[in-house]
């Protein structure tokens, strides 16, 4: 029984975009070297299977990402990727040959986050033709995500900047009716085969700048994920993405050790007894989703 359902590694925390829903990290710009990626799955190995390649930053831009997928098969991991898409007409050829590969999440809401897009039809084909060969030559899975629920889960029309995508994608799939933008929220809409349409409301990134939002509360970071930055650090979950929560890093503790601490342990059975512990846990507005 592994301690974890996934793992982030975030490989890097450089992005060739700037989303106005992202804010900018103050930490230094990094590529984690495949050293140190090697040695990360060798730690975490007795703890998951499943390694998402994100927290901060666009993994695509990784300049070994070739190296990086092939080392997760060696070492029989399972990897997903999120990605604004952007890059993804330049790593193609190279992901569609990686069997380590078992998911890639492209946040198409990144399109209207952003200034500098000038077509947004060629953005959304690129991603769409890679769709189609991930279908015709992997068994890879693709999520089509976008932000655009009310608190209510109601996609209204006020805030579906979205439908020009959604066009695009009913399109290209000849589907015979309209996505239905209301219906399974939290599974997803399926599409074809192995693609899905991935709704949610758009998120704030938690911040110990921001007012208390939770008194208590239950989550499951260090319960069923923990995330590793790019320097090594390891934290509670992919939304610590400036390293706050600092339960140690791998560089000068076994991640064994440090996920077997007395702080993380703290953590958790404050969640079993929904009593928030850490400072940026009150914050954080996504502890809401589990109660």
């Amino acid at each position: 029984m592994k301690t974890f359902k996934k793992v982030y590694i975030e490989i890097t925390n450089t992005c060739n975009m700037e989303c106005d829903f992202c804010p900018k990290t103050s930490r230094r710009p990094e590529f984690m070297s495949i050293e140190t990626f090697s040695k990360i799955l060798n730690q975490i190995k007795p703890h998951t299977s499943y390694i998402y390649l994100h927290v901060k930053g666009e993994p695509l831009l990784h300049p070994e990402l070739d190296k990086i997928l092939d080392i997760s098969r060696e070492k029989d991991f399972f990897v997903n990727i999120t990605t604004n898409g952007t890059l993804i007409g330049n790593v193609k050829d190279m992901l569609l040959t990686k069997p380590s590969l078992r998911q890639i999440n492209f946040s198409l809401h990144s399109f209207d986050g952003n200034k500098i897009f000038e077509n947004k039809q060629t953005y959304i084909e690129n991603i769409l033709r890679f769709t189609k060969e991930a279908m015709e030559k992997t068994k890879m899975i693709v999520s089509l995500r976008l932000w655009n629920l009310n608190k209510d889960n109601e996609a209204t029309l006020e805030i579906r900047k979205n439908d020009t995508i959604l066009e695009y994608i009913e399109d290209f799939f000849n589907l015979p009716d309209k996505i239905d933008e209301t219906a399974s929220v939290n599974r997803g809409i399926k599409i074809s085969d192995r693609v899905y349409i991935n709704q949610a409301q758009k998120f704030k990134w938690p911040d110990l700048n921001e007012e208390e939002i939770n008194e208590s509360g239950f989550c499951y970071a260090l319960r069923d994920q923990a995330a590793i930055l790019v320097d090594g650090t390891v934290v509670p979950c992919c939304l610590d993405h400036e390293g706050v929560i600092k339960l140690g890093n791998i560089h000068y503790s076994s991640f064994s050790e440090i996920i077997d601490s007395e702080r993380v342990n703290n953590i958790i059975n404050g969640f079993s007894k929904r009593h928030v512990v850490e400072e940026l846990c009150k914050k954080c507005g996504y502890i809401k989703k589990f109660n």
